[in-house]
């Protein structure tokens, strides 16, 4: 693995998790794997590399063959626009981890530089953000929390789709309903992450903000 499972211990420690098993909790991963990916006995993917560099702030292509920098160079005081939502009725970001960002925007009041941005697109999310605006969140990749029940949140499912919804109670444990801003609901989601909406800045004033990452 050309020192990948030391590269993945490095990236959990420097992100202050004393303990393998600390990690997988908070990013609700099975500690069974986790604790085998960074011991090396049990090799990962590309596709897992880049959940775990989201989760720990460094470039996926460093953490899976040591390829390029740590961490993303990005400018102090600005963090990326990582995708678009709103181009469609069923709220699908337009998301890909691990290229680099083509816009930048300052930290957000209160943020920290776990924030990242989505510009809105289109006139689907009228009512919570229009055309231009950008919504803000923290990229923790943390299970959801009963404090988001009822509230548009960003989510990750199993089946790789990033979203904004309303999360709602599913039928059962460990899934949810998720209710469109436009669009239909879809019934017992299984989440990987969701997280707050921390901020959202109107068309005029996400104008002025924005950069080009060059």
């Amino acid at each position: 693995m050309d020192g990948r499972a030391e590269r993945l211990r490095q990236a959990r420690i420097d992100r202050g998790f004393e303990t393998a098993a600390a990690a997988a909790d908070a990013h609700g991963w099975s500690r069974n794997t986790f604790a085998s990916n960074e011991n090396g006995n049990a090799p990962f993917s590309y596709r897992r590399a880049k959940e775990y560099a989201a989760a720990f702030g460094v470039s996926a292509e460093w953490l899976y063959d040591a390829a390029g920098a740590m961490a993303p160079t990005t400018p102090v005081g600005f963090v990326p626009v990582i995708g678009q939502v709103g181009a469609n009725p069923d709220g699908t970001v337009l998301y890909a981890l691990g290229q680099d960002p083509a816009e930048l925007t300052p930290v957000p009041p209160g943020g920290t530089d776990r924030a990242r941005a989505l510009k809105v697109v289109g006139h689907s999310m009228r009512g919570l953000a229009d055309d231009g605006a950008l919504i803000y969140f923290e990229d923790q990749r943390t299970a959801p929390t009963p404090d988001m029940l009822g509230q548009v949140v960003i989510v990750e499912t199993d089946t790789d789709e990033v979203l904004v919804k309303r999360l709602l109670r599913g039928s059962r444990a460990g899934v949810y309903d998720l209710e469109s801003v436009a669009g239909p609901m879809r019934r017992d989601a299984r989440l990987r992450w969701a997280a707050h909406i921390t901020a959202i800045i109107p068309p005029f004033q996400a104008r002025r903000i924005i950069r080009g990452a060059a």
